[in-house]
């Protein structure tokens, strides 16, 4: 079992620019994946294992995050009064998910930035960092897994996931050697979206990681890298090249992830967690075949 002091960071900062007009006043955060805004997924999958302390990096116009996670009283009246049950209970679990609590990012410097603005929040134990883009399956373990390989080796843990080499551009990429245990490889080195024909695998970093407080200097001393933000990347560039530090592992997932900061792949998203789901799979299905035929 993983500490039960370990905390959740989510930068939640970003415009969505990739999302206007619909993010012109909504956090792209709070885009509906199905019938869920995509940060409850985030959310719920950090409480799935076993953390109740979430803090969320925010920037400027980001109020509906905490108006999400917040008791409406009014609302939950209503719904109590029509009799109407089944909406009470899922209005209700995203206010009583964890303890959510906020922090202005100021001057949008970068993830790396990001996460050292919860500093003080997390303060001397190990914490996971969890990006809002991506979404893990919750019938695919990952998160967990992390959290033991750091309780294990006391290393700075990054979640790896094989991508087409025509797409590494797109990743923070990794250098690795295989250990003695499966799924699980030593990182040598770090590069922030290389060029294909620079990439030194095919291991892309994914939006997951379970730092130690080791980072937070570290990260004071980062100079900004690529677009003049200050990269986490290459904050874990300086601990895996580090012999005396403590070592950064990758774990490798082969799940089920979605990309929700991507047009595409967030209608993709939709659909295919629509399709699992046992309210609406069975009607969604036959259509999507149907659909299929005319284009």
């Amino acid at each position: 079992m993983h500490p039960p002091q370990i905390k959740a960071v989510i930068p939640a900062a970003g415009l969505g620019t990739r999302f206007l007009p619909a993010t012109k006043a909504t956090p792209k955060e709070m885009l509906p994946v199905v019938d869920k805004p995509a940060i409850q997924y985030v959310v719920e999958e950090a409480v799935a294992a076993g953390i109740r302390d979430v803090l969320m990096i925010i920037g400027r116009n980001k109020n509906a995050l905490a108006n999400h996670f917040d008791a409406v009283p009014e609302l939950e009246t209503k719904l109590l009064d029509k009799g109407d049950k089944a909406r009470l209970e899922r209005v209700q679990a995203s206010s009583d998910l964890a303890d959510i609590h906020f922090v202005r990012q100021g001057e949008p410097k970068g993830l790396g930035h990001a996460v050292l603005r919860a500093e003080a929040h997390v303060g001397s134990s190990p914490f996971a960092v969890m990006l809002g883009d991506d979404l893990i399956d919750e019938r695919d373990e990952l998160l967990t897994t992390m959290i033991a390989e750091q309780a294990k080796r006391g290393a700075m843990i990054i979640a790896l996931m094989e991508v087409d080499p025509d797409s590494i551009h797109m990743y923070g990429c990794a250098d690795v050697e295989e250990t003695d245990t499966e799924g699980v490889v030593k990182v040598k080195g770090l590069v922030e979206k290389p060029a294909k024909e620079d990439a030194p695998s095919n291991l892309a970093i994914i939006g997951r990681y379970v730092l130690s407080p080791e980072i937070f200097p570290i990260l004071a001393r980062t100079a900004p890298g690529k677009g003049g933000e200050i990269q986490l990347t290459d904050a874990l560039q300086e601990v895996a090249t580090d012999a005396e530090g403590p070592g950064v592992f990758g774990v490798v997932f082969r799940g089920r992830r979605y990309d929700t900061g991507d047009r595409v792949d967030y209608i993709k998203a939709i659909m295919r967690l629509a399709a699992d789901r046992e309210d609406l799979g069975p009607e969604l299905r036959p259509w999507f075949k149907e659909f299929a035929k005319t284009l």
